[in-house]
């Protein structure tokens, strides 16, 4: 098959062309390889001198995360608060009213108000002046946890402080700086419990009297069927409500705590 004339001018222009570019193609000086960009330097902490990975760091932070729940409960006044709110609804019989979920924020609240002095102290002392940069961690820390072990120390029986420090093997201590946070939080956790049992009894007197009123009535009536909870339990919601019993728990949790 022959091609018109028209396309073989066009192949042998399309030769020369070539012919004369591709030397210069063949001299010209190879581009320059793109440049990759070094990655940052990943080891930006120290823990006792020892760098420390961005991701051992990381992990570190997620841990400290999880566990915040258990600080609040064992640091703080929360463990008090909330067992006496829960003594209070098993003792007026009420079954689940308030609900667990009303209880705990009641109670989270509770512990905000009682701690916020605290806080406050510890964050002016501590917090604040390190992220302003006039002191190091290390003295940010034992300034910011001074005031809370203030707190914790302010609630703690000597009893239950001796007893902790002899499973540890410790004697006495000779100030409370000497004191270990292990045994100043295992000793302050048994205090709240004692404190808030305590608490819960005299609680219980009031509402155990009506119990024990209504079921008296009921046996000299012949009623022998009918349950002396379900009957006692309007009266003592109607004694709780007329004598404005959250406002007189409430205030007496929060005067409870020892002032640091």
């Amino acid at each position: 098959m022959h091609l018109p004339r028209v396309d073989r001018r066009h192949l042998a222009l399309l030769g020369l062309l070539l012919m004369l570019f591709l030397p210069a193609l063949a001299l010209a000086a190879p581009a320059a390889a793109p440049t990759v960009p070094a990655l940052p330097d990943v080891t930006v902490g120290k823990i006792g001198g020892a760098p420390v990975s961005l991701p051992m760091q990381t992990l570190l932070l997620m841990t400290a995360i999880t566990l915040l729940p258990s600080m609040l409960l064992m640091l703080t006044a929360f463990t008090r608060i909330i067992i006496v709110l829960g003594l209070l609804r098993q003792a007026l019989g009420t079954g689940n009213t308030p609900s667990n979920q009303v209880l705990m924020g009641l109670a989270l609240f509770l512990t905000a108000m009682v701690m916020l002095p605290v806080w406050d102290k510890a964050w002016s002392t501590g917090m604040a002046p390190y992220l302003d940069g006039q002191i190091d961690f290390a003295s940010a820390w034992q300034l910011t946890t001074d005031p809370i072990r203030a707190f914790m120390l302010a609630q703690i029986r000597e009893t239950d402080l001796m007893t902790f420090a002899g499973i540890a093997g410790h004697g006495t201590y000779a100030s409370p700086a000497d004191i270990p946070f292990p045994v100043l939080t295992a000793s302050f956790i048994t205090s709240e419990l004692k404190t808030a049992f305590e608490i819960g009894f005299l609680i219980f007197i009031p509402f155990v009297i009506i119990d024990l009123v209504v079921a008296s009535v009921l046996m000299s009536m012949g009623m022998m069927m009918l349950s002396p909870m379900l009957v006692s339990a309007p009266f003592k919601i109607l004694l709780f409500v007329l004598v404005d019993g959250w406002v007189l728990v409430v205030g007496t949790l929060a005067a409870s705590f020892n002032a640091v």
